[in-house]
């Protein structure tokens, strides 16, 4: 007797046909499908009419004095050589410098202090404190000069670099405490916590665990308060009368008169105040960005 066994044939999947390409998917941005030139002439008209007065600057700066030439050449240096000796564009730098580093180390000690306060403490007065705190960035700097005048004069510090210093420190920190304290908020306190456990109290803790964290938002609010230290005028101009005291602002200012302004020496001028300044960006804008997007962020 001969047996056969069955067997199970797989039953043919069924055919199903491919949806027709009906262009780009959902969700993707405009933006990522419309042509190079309409993206890079926008920015190219936007980075002619941004350099234009650069280098307007630098032909003034670089050309002879009396030339019309719209290209700087012969090239010289003589504006410079001018405004560095003759007008004291070193003792103003200098002056700058001094000014502008004791700022950021100030602003950034007390915002650091302030910063942790808010966003680690509960009191009373947290939300007023901190209304208050945005409510002094609507206050121009020109209302704070009399009663900032009359400060220094009783304290005796008109005329010093200490003065000015103060000022800046002082109308920078509410912005500086804010972001801050956002930044802050964004470090799970969990990580002070195990440190805690370790055997860390809170100071250890916070310099061993979250100050590491916060380089991002140091260096933002640091490089927001020197530059604004390094281009204020008005502080420099009514708190230092004596001339080798002067900062740059009020070095550029003594070379415009009333019946002329020599313009080589000005622009020489303004390339020197620009340029630390541009180095500082150059070299801080990848923790810039992040420092400041950080900082905004509610936690």
């Amino acid at each position: 007797m001969i047996t056969t066994e069955a067997t199970e044939v797989a039953p043919a999947r069924e055919y199903v046909p491919a949806a027709p390409d009906r262009g780009p998917r959902r969700g993707r941005r405009a933006w990522d499908q419309a042509p190079r030139w309409q993206i890079y002439l926008p920015l190219g008209i936007y980075l002619v009419f941004t350099l234009i007065p650069f280098y307007w600057i630098l032909l003034f700066a670089l050309r002879p004095a009396g030339s019309t030439s719209l290209v700087p050449w012969p090239v010289t240096f003589d504006h410079f050589e001018k405004v560095w000796t003759e007008r004291a564009f070193g003792t103003y730098f200098q002056n700058s410098v001094l000014v502008g580093v004791a700022t950021l180390f100030l602003t950034t000690v007390v915002a650091l202090a302030g910063g942790y306060a808010l966003a680690r403490f509960d009191f009373k007065v947290k939300k007023a404190f901190m209304l208050a705190l945005l409510c002094t960035q609507f206050v121009p700097g020109a209302l704070l000069l009399v009663p900032l005048f009359e400060i220094f004069a009783n304290l005796q510090m008109i005329n010093s670099l200490a003065s000015v210093v103060i000022a800046e420190t002082v109308f920078q920190l509410p912005l500086s405490i804010i972001l801050i304290s956002g930044f802050i908020r964004n470090v799970p306190p969990s990580l002070e916590e195990a440190a805690w456990v370790d055997g860390c109290n809170r100071l250890a803790g916070f310099r061993i665990v979250v100050l590491p964290l916060l380089r991002p938002g140091l260096i933002a609010v640091g490089s927001f308060a020197f530059v604004h230290a390094w281009n204020h005028f008005l502080f420099a101009l009514m708190f230092l009368s004596d001339q080798g005291k002067q900062t740059i602002p009020v070095g550029l200012n003594t070379l415009m008169s009333a019946d002329s302004v020599d313009l080589g020496a000005l622009a020489a001028g303004g390339i020197v105040a620009a340029v630390p300044v541009v180095l500082v960006f150059a070299f801080i804008q990848k923790w810039l960005i992040t420092g400041f997007s950080a900082g905004a962020v509610k936690g």
